[in-house]
């Protein structure tokens, strides 16, 4: 399969907070950058530094070598892939998709064996982590899934968005591998917040217990990052807790679909849950903290 360099024509569906700044980096690379998202204001910025618009996701992925998109949930890819307008209508045979959203690993498979079917394209599953920042600077993690040949072709996309591209199996896998570190990252986060409303109750300073931890093995990205955005009382997403609640409820059905015994996931999922339905839906994920002390009796 023949190597996707720049100037290569790449089209990127999805214009949200990930998919405008990473379509930026693709376009930085010196890639020909065509856009596509439900609202072209989205895309504005792009548009004025020479990105050319397509009104549908078929429009984008005509002529396109590569064809990246980035979207919500497992519904809203399929509907690009495969709904009126998509992909599937417009893709040749050969063209390397990649999908940086997080949806169900399953579904991820199943899409990839239809457009290799249908239009014999190569779907990626890479999943991203390192947030809104790490999607500008061009540093995310991706987690990626399926064709080895196609993932090597995609090199040159791989860089221009991220500093640890990782391979790890066929269709599926790069879901898979997201599911573990958003499960990671929401215990791990329990376990911080817990842990600080303990301090707080004792009547430590829990700015200062923060930094003593960070001394030790406790020390973490979420000890670190998360809970110094608690402290501040940075709620503004950031990563919003209903994508992460969306996120823990695929991590939940992969343990289901494994058969494997993971009450931890279960109790990061439901506290997922409750910080959503106590009216936290739409704040930063570390308002996780905020219902930790809530059913502490710290109040906020």
């Amino acid at each position: 399969m023949q190597s996707i360099t720049p100037p290569a024509a790449i089209s990127f569906v999805g214009m949200g907070v990930m998919g405008a700044a990473m379509a930026a980096n693709i376009a930085k690379a010196g890639f020909a950058l065509t856009v596509a998202s439900r609202s072209r204001d989205k895309a504005a910025a792009l548009e004025a530094g020479g990105a050319r618009w397509a009104a549908s996701a078929a429009e984008a992925a005509r002529g396109a070598a590569c064809v990246a998109l980035c979207v919500p949930d497992t519904p809203d890819v399929e509907a690009v892939l495969f709904g009126p307008g998509g992909v599937a209508e417009a893709a040749a045979p050969g063209t390397v998709v990649i999908d940086f959203s997080t949806i169900a690993a399953g579904a991820t498979a199943s899409f990839a064996q239809r457009l290799l079917a249908e239009r014999g394209a190569h779907l990626l599953d890479s999943p991203v982590s390192g947030g809104p920042q790490g999607a500008i600077d061009g540093t995310l993690t991706c987690m990626v899934g399926g064709d080895p040949a196609a993932f090597a072709a995609a090199a040159a996309v791989f860089r221009a968005v991220g500093k640890t591209v990782t391979h790890l199996g066929p269709s599926g896998s790069g879901q898979v591998c997201k599911a573990a570190n958003q499960l990671i990252i929401t215990a791990t986060m329990q376990a911080v917040f817990e842990a600080l409303a303990m301090g707080r109750k004792a009547g430590l300073d829990p700015a200062t217990m923060r930094e003593a931890l960070l001394g030790g093995s406790a020390k973490s990205a979420v000890l670190e990052n998360h809970a110094q955005r608690l402290l501040d009382g940075k709620f503004t997403p950031g990563f919003r807790a209903e994508l992460m609640r969306k996120d823990m409820r695929l991590a939940v059905a992969a343990m289901r679909d494994f058969g494997v015994h993971a009450p931890v996931t279960a109790v990061a999922a439901q506290q997922m849950e409750a910080t959503c339905n106590t009216g936290r839906a739409s704040l930063d994920v570390v308002a996780l903290g905020l219902l930790v002390n809530e059913l502490a009796g710290l109040g906020d």
